[in-house]
């Protein structure tokens, strides 16, 4: 594949794109041994993103899209985190390895950081795994600096590694 003939669009998940977006989701969190209780990978709204983000107040979901053959190749969420009014968490970044390594994160990036500043929210705060050291480096650069700590509120126990970022 080709950077240079790669078209990507990115725009709001759709109905039709919730199986593709669980397949791609899993599969990378299967890739990193990490089909475990306690991440994504058992999240009871896993397979129904669209009308998960759909009912939520000040969230959203985007998916990018590869226009040559109409694949959806990654996905990035935005919602509210626990009782904070204030914190939006970054939710289920993921992107078809692929498609890695085109800049395709960094337009989903670019647009979930724009829709959390939009959104009034003050901080964006992301919840991971040490062992996923690409995923970590990309969040360092946006410049999300790293927690002792889990919020309180968090949902996936196994995760260890927080970050959180002013915005």
């Amino acid at each position: 594949m080709n950077k240079d003939d790669l078209k990507i669009k990115i725009r709001p998940i759709e109905s039709k794109d919730n199986k593709k977006l669980q397949e791609i989701i899993r599969k990378s969190l299967e890739e990193h041994d990490l089909n475990k209780s306690g991440t994504a990978y058992y999240d009871p709204q896993l397979g129904t993103l669209h009308e998960y983000y759909k009912h939520l107040p000040k969230s959203g979901y985007w998916v990018a899209i590869d226009e040559s053959n109409q694949a959806i190749v990654g996905g990035i969420g935005i919602g509210s985190f626990g009782d904070y009014k204030n914190i939006a968490e970054l939710q289920k970044y993921y992107i078809s390895n692929e498609y890695q390594g085109f800049g395709i994160g960094s337009l989903l990036f670019q647009e979930a950081i724009s829709f959390a500043r939009h959104s009034n929210y003050q901080s964006l705060y992301i919840e991971t795994m040490d062992t996923l050291a690409k995923a970590n480096s990309i969040y360092e650069h946006y410049g999300f600096r790293q927690l002792s700590e889990p919020l309180e509120g968090s949902q996936h126990g196994l995760m260890n590694r927080w970050y959180i970022k002013d915005l």
